[in-house]
C-alpha cells in the first residue's frame, strides 16, 4: 500500500524543498558520469599519468555505479532509506572533495570509485522519493520531472566539464559538487522521512561478493578491452572468465537463496523483462550519442567544447517540453508501449541522419538532428520506467526500478565499448578504400596532388619537397576522412540496434485495465 504520510504531515513548501533537493542530487550524480570526459588530457598532464592510466577515472566510477545500483533496495531495507540516502550524499560529496585534491592518478581513481558507490543511491532512491511527493493522479507529472534530470544530466556533463576545464582548472569539476552535496544533505536531514520500518533481514554476503566480482570484472573488460586489444591481453582473458563464472553463480544463488540481495525472480514479469532490454538499448543510445557527437564535432569538424555544447542546447530545451507532454499523455492513459515506439523511431531517424553528414555539414543541420535525438530520449525515459513496473506488485517495484536503472548503465558501458571497437575496425577498412583511389589513373587524385604541390612550391619548396608535402597532406586527409566515415558508421550501427529490438514492443502484454497506472513506490 502506498505511504501517504507526506500528504498528511508535510506542508506543500516542505514537499517542494525536498523535491528540488532529490532532483538536484540525481542530476549531480548523472552529470558526474560524463563531466570528466573532456578533462582527461588536463588530468594526464597535471598528474604525470598516461592517457591510458587516467581513463581509469571514468572506468572506476562506472564500475562502482553498476555494482551499487542493483543493491539499492537491499541496502534501503537493511539500513533505512533516510540513513542510506543521507550517508550516500555525504560519501559522494566527501569523495568529490578528495578527487579534486588528489596528488596522484591512483589516488584519484580510488576516490572516484568511492564517489561512484555514493552516487548509486542518488539515482534510484531519488526517483522513488519524487514519485512519493505527488498524489496518485499526478504520478506521470512526477515521472516527467525526474525524467528531465535523467536526460539533462549526461547531456550537459561534457559541456559543463569543458567550460570549467577551459576557464578554471580540472579539480573544479569535482569541487562544484561540494555546495550542492552539503545543501542536499542538510535538507534531507530536516525533510526526508522514513516511509516504512522493516525488520533487518539476514545479509546475503555471498550474493554481494559474487555481484561485485562479476560486475566489476565485466565492466573492466568492457572499458579496457579495446585499449588493450581485447583477448591479446592476459588480464582481459582472466577477467572475462571471472565475469562469466561469477555472474552465472550469482544468478543461480540469487534464485535459490531465501534473502537475495537482488530479487531476480521479478524477471518473470514479461513487461519488466522486455522493458529491461529496451532500456539497455536506450542506455546504449543515450551514452554513445553523447560520446560520439563531441568527438566528431571537436576532433573532425573543429568545434570548441563550448560550441559542441551549444549544438546540444536546443535539443535539451525541446526535450524538457517533450518530457512534460509525455507525462500528460501517460496521465491520459496513452499506452507506454506506443510512446516508446515513437521514441525508438525518433532515435532511429537521428542515427540515420547523423550517418549521412559530411565534413561540410553546417552546424544547424547537426543541431536539428540532435533535436530528434532529444525527442527520442524524452519519449523513452519516462514510459520505459512506467512500462518496467506496470505489472509489478508494490513490494517488487523498488527492485524493478533498480534493475531497470542498472540496465541503462550497462547499456551505456556496452555501447561505448562496442562503438570503440567497431570504429577502430572501420577506420582500417575506410583507409584501404580511400588509398586504392589515390593513383595515377584517378584524375581527381592526380589533380588534387598537383594543386597541393603547386601550393607548396609557391611557399618556397623545391619540386621534390613540395611533392612530399603534398603526399603528407593527402595522408592527413585520408586519416581524417577515414575516422569521420568510421564514426558515421558508429551512428548507423546504434540505429540498427534500435531497429532490431523494436519488434519486442509487440510482445508486451496489455496492462490490465483494472490496474491503475503504476509508478515506482517506496514501500520497501
Amino acid at each position: 500500500m502506498r505511504n501517504d504520510f507526506i500528504f498528511q504531515k508535510m506542508s506543500p513548501l516542505k514537499r517542494q524543498i525536498l523535491l528540488v533537493t532529490v532532483i538536484a542530487a540525481a542530476i549531480m550524480e548523472l552529470i558526474d558520469t560524463s563531466i570528466v570526459n573532456v578533462a582527461l588530457n588536463y588530468m594526464s598532464g597535471n598528474l604525470g599519468a598516461t592517457l591510458e592510466d587516467v581513463s581509469w577515472v571514468i572506468t572506476s566510477y562506472a564500475i562502482a555505479n553498476v555494482i551499487i545500483i542493483p543493491m539499492t533496495s537491499f541496502l534501503v531495507n537493511n539500513l533505512g532509506r533516510r540513513n542510506y540516502y543521507i550517508g550516500s550524499i555525504i560519501l559522494f560529496t566527501f569523495c568529490s572533495f578528495m578527487c579534486g585534491n588528489a596528488t596522484s592518478i591512483w589516488e584519484l581513481v580510488a576516490f572516484r570509485f568511492m564517489q561512484g558507490l555514493g552516487g548509486g543511491a542518488l539515482l534510484s532512491v531519488s526517483a522513488v522519493v519524487v514519485y512519493e511527493l505527488f498524489p496518485k493522479e499526478k504520478q506521470a507529472t512526477a515521472s516527467a520531472l525526474f525524467g528531465i534530470g535523467i536526460f539533462i544530466g549526461p547531456t550537459i556533463g561534457p559541456t559543463l566539464g569543458g567550460y570549467i576545464t577551459e576557464n578554471y582548472s580540472w579539480p573544479w569539476i569535482f569541487y562544484i559538487n561540494i555546495p550542492i552535496g552539503i545543501t542536499a544533505a542538510i535538507s534531507c536531514m530536516f525533510f526526508l522521512y522514513e516511509p516504512l520500518i522493516k525488520q533487518i533481514r539476514q545479509i546475503d554476503w555471498a550474493g554481494i561478493i559474487l555481484l561485485i566480482i562479476g560486475i566489476g570484472s565485466l565492466q573492466v573488460v568492457l572499458e579496457r578491452g579495446e585499449t588493450d586489444d581485447w583477448f591479446a591481453a592476459g588480464y582481459i582473458v582472466v577477467l572475462t572468465i571471472t565475469a562469466i563464472v561469477s555472474l552465472t553463480a550469482f544468478v543461480l544463488w540469487e534464485l535459490t537463496t531465501e534473502n537475495p540481495v537482488v530479487n531476480l525472480s521479478i524477471l518473470r514479469f514479461r513487461s519488466l523483462s522486455i522493458a529491461a532490454v529496451l532500456t539497455f538499448i536506450t542506455g546504449m543510445g543515450m551514452y554513445t550519442s553523447i560520446y560520439l557527437t563531441p568527438v566528431v564535432a571537436q576532433r573532425l569538424l573543429g568545434f570548441t567544447p563550448t560550441q559542441s555544447g551549444l549544438l546540444l542546447l536546443p535539443g535539451s530545451i525541446v526535450a524538457v517540453l517533450a518530457l512534460i507532454l509525455t507525462g500528460k499523455l501517460l496521465q491520459k492513459g496513452v499506452s507506454p508501449a506506443l510512446i516508446v515506439l515513437f521514441g525508438f523511431l525518433s532515435f532511429i531517424y537521428f542515427n540515420w541522419s547523423m550517418s549521412r553528414i559530411n565534413l561540410e555539414t553546417p552546424a544547424i543541420d547537426i543541431t536539428l538532428n540532435l533535436v530528434f535525438r532529444a525527442i527520442g530520449m524524452a519519449l523513452l525515459t519516462v514510459p520505459l520506467g512506467t512500462l518496467a513496473v506496470s505489472s509489478l506488485e508494490a513490494k517488487d517495484m523498488p527492485q524493478g526500478t533498480a534493475f531497470n536503472n542498472m540496465m541503462r548503465q550497462l547499456g551505456g558501458s556496452f555501447g561505448i565499448s562496442i562503438i570503440n571497437t567497431y570504429v577502430a575496425r572501420r577506420i582500417a577498412s575506410h583507409r584501404m578504400d580511400l588509398i586504392t583511389h589515390i593513383n595515377e589513373e584517378n584524375p581527381i587524385s592526380v589533380s588534387r596532388i598537383k594543386a597541393y604541390t603547386s601550393a607548396f612550391q609557391q611557399k618556397g619548396f623545391n619540386i621534390f619537397d613540395a611533392r612530399q608535402q603534398a603526399m603528407q597532406l593527402m595522408e592527413k586527409l585520408v586519416v581524417k576522412q577515414s575516422s569521420f566515415s568510421s564514426y558515421l558508421d558508429g551512428y548507423f550501427l546504434i540505429g540498427l540496434f534500435f531497429a532490431v529490438v523494436l519488434p519486442l514492443l509487440f510482445f508486451v502484454a496489455k496492462r490490465d485495465k483494472k490496474r491503475p497506472l503504476v509508478i515506482p513506490s517506496s514501500d520497501h
